[in-house]
C-alpha cells in the first residue's frame, strides 16, 4: 500500500532531539527575524520613503513611492513563490536542503549590507535591488529552514520547538532593534554624525552582520547534507521535478492534509495583511507619529515571544485543533475591533492582541503541518507547498484589502472584510483531524 501524507511514517530515533542541534535551529529564527523587523518594518520603509521623490518616471511609467516599494516586494514574492518548489525538489533529490539554506542567507545578508550605499534617488536600482535580494533571502531560505524541522525532532517536540524559534527570533530582532534606534536617536554614542543619514544606512550593516553571523553558528549545528554523487544540477532539477510530482501525488492523495493547507492559505491570507499593514493602518487611520510606531512595533514582538509558549502550551493540553481555533478567534475579534478603534490608547490593546497571536499561530501551523508528512526524506519538497501557499496568501490578501480601501476610501472597512478569511478557515478546519497519536505537542 503507498503511503499517504494521513498516514505518517514512524520516525527514526537516531540523531533526532539532539539538544545542541534543536538549539542550533532555533538560533536560526534568531539570525533571520531581524531582517524580517528592521528592514521591512520599523526602519528602512520609512528612510526609503524619506529619501524618494514622491513621484518619479521609470521607463516610460511614472510611480509614486509607495506603488514602486510595493512592486518590489511583490515581485521578489513572485519570483521565490515560483522558484521556490523546484528548488526545494533539487535540495530534497540532490540532498543540498544545508547548501541552499546557505546560499539564501549569504545573498540576504550581503544585500542588507549592500543598503548601505542606497543614499537616494541616483542609487534608486541599488536600493530596489538590494532590498529585493533581502526579501528574496530571507523567504528563499525559510522553506530549507522550516524543512528541518522533521528532521531534528520527533513530533512531540514539534509544537515546543518551533514556538522556540519564533520566541528566540522576536527577542533577537527587538535587541538588535533597540540597538539600531540608539544608534539614529544617540548617533554621537557610537562616533556616527548627527546630520545626514549615516547612522541610518550603518543599522542595516548591523543587520546583514547579524544575519549571517548568528547563520553561521546555526549552520554549523544542523545535520549536513546527504549529497546525490555523480548528479550535476540538470539531473538534480529533473529528480527535483519527478519528487515534487510525486510529494504532490501523495498531498492529492491525503484529502485531511488537503483540508488543513486549505484552511492555512485562508487565515494566513487574513494574518500576513494584518502584521503587513498594521503600522499604515495605525499612521493613517488614527495619525500616528514615527515614533508612535515605532511602539507599535516593539509591542507587537514582545508579547509575541509570550504568544508563541502560549499557542504551545495550549497545543499540548488540548490538542493543534483547538490550539489554532483559540488563535482564529482571537484574530476575528481584532478585525472586529480594528473596525471600531478610535483612540490610540486603544490601538495598543489592539496591537497587543496582534502580537499574542501573531507568533503562536505561525508557530503553530508550521508544527501541525510537520506532523503531517510521513517521512523525513523529502521534507523540503513538502514544505515547498506550505511556503508558496503562505506567499500567495500575502498577495491575495493584501490586494483585496487594497481593492477594497480603493473602493471604499476606508481601511476600517478592509479591515473589517480581513474576519471572512478566518471565518473560512475556521470553517476548514472543522474536516481536519490529525493522524492519531499525533495531536499533542
Amino acid at each position: 500500500m503507498s503511503q499517504t501524507l494521513d498516514d505518517p511514517q514512524p520516525h527514526h530515533a537516531d540523531n533526532l532531539n539532539d539538544r545542541r542541534t534543536l538549539n542550533g535551529w532555533a538560533l536560526f529564527d534568531w539570525a533571520n527575524s531581524a531582517f524580517a523587523l528592521v528592514i521591512t518594518t520599523a526602519i528602512f520603509p520609512a528612510y526609503f520613503a524619506g529619501i524618494i521623490d514622491d513621484r518619479f518616471t521609470v521607463l516610460g511609467i511614472e510611480f509614486s513611492k509607495s506603488a514602486w516599494f510595493t512592486f518590489i516586494i511583490t515581485l521578489s514574492y513572485f519570483v521565490i513563490a515560483t522558484l521556490s518548489p523546484l528548488l526545494s525538489g533539487i535540495a530534497d533529490a540532490g540532498g543540498r536542503r544545508k547548501w541552499f539554506l546557505r546560499l539564501f542567507t549569504t545573498v540576504g545578508g550581503l544585500a542588507c549590507i549592500s543598503l548601505f550605499f542606497f543614499t537616494g534617488m541616483d542609487t534608486l536600482w541599488l536600493g530596489t535591488l538590494s532590498f529585493a535580494l533581502g526579501l528574496i533571502g530571507f523567504a528563499g531560505g525559510l522553506v530549507f529552514y522550516n524543512s528541518f524541522l522533521p528532521v531534528i525532532a520527533t513530533p512531540d517536540r514539534f509544537d515546543k520547538l518551533s514556538a522556540r524559534g519564533f520566541a528566540m527570533g522576536y527577542v533577537g530582532s527587538v535587541l538588535l532593534l533597540l540597538l539600531n534606534l540608539a544608534m539614529i536617536q544617540q548617533p554621537a554614542w557610537f562616533g556616527l554624525p548627527t546630520e545626514g543619514t549615516l547612522a541610518v544606512r550603518v543599522t542595516f550593516v548591523t543587520v546583514g552582520v547579524w544575519w549571517l553571523v548568528f547563520a553561521a553558528v546555526s549552520l554549523s549545528r544542523l545535520p549536513d547534507d546527504v549529497r546525490t554523487k555523480g548528479n550535476g544540477i540538470a539531473d538534480m532539477a529533473r529528480m527535483g521535478w519527478a519528487e515534487l510530482t510525486s510529494v504532490w501525488k501523495k498531498v492529492k492523495d491525503a484529502p485531511n492534509t488537503l483540508i488543513f493547507l486549505a484552511a492555512f492559505f485562508s487565515y494566513s491570507a487574513g494574518v500576513q495583511t494584518v502584521i503587513f499593514l498594521a503600522s499604515t493602518f495605525a499612521e493613517i487611520e488614527l495619525g500616528f507619529e514615527t515614533q508612535e510606531l515605532i511602539i507599535v512595533v516593539l509591542i507587537l514582538q514582545v508579547v509575541a515571544i509570550g504568544g508563541a509558549y502560549l499557542a504551545a502550551s495550549v497545543s499540548k493540553r488540548y490538542g493543534n485543533k483547538t490550539g489554532l481555533y483559540f488563535q482564529l478567534i482571537i484574530w476575528t475579534a481584532i478585525c472586529l475591533a480594528g473596525y471600531f478603534v478610535e483612540g490610540k490608547t486603544t490601538f495598543y490593546t489592539v496591537a497587543a492582541a496582534v502580537g499574542l497571536v501573531m507568533g503562536g499561530i505561525q508557530s503553530l501551523s508550521r508544527s501541525t503541518y510537520a506532523k503531517l508528512i510521513p517521512s523525513r526524506e523529502d521534507t523540503t519538497s513538502y514544505f515547498s507547498f506550505y511556503d508558496v501557499l503562505e506567499k500567495v496568501a500575502i498577495v491575495l490578501g493584501t490586494a483585496i484589502f487594497g481593492l477594497l480601501d480603493l473602493l471604499t476610501g476606508s481601511m476600517r472597512t478592509s479591515l473589517l472584510m480581513l474576519s471572512v478569511f478566518f471565518a473560512a478557515g475556521m470553517v476548514l478546519l472543522l474536516w481536519f483531524r490529525l493522524p492519531r497519536g499525533k495531536v499533542e505537542g
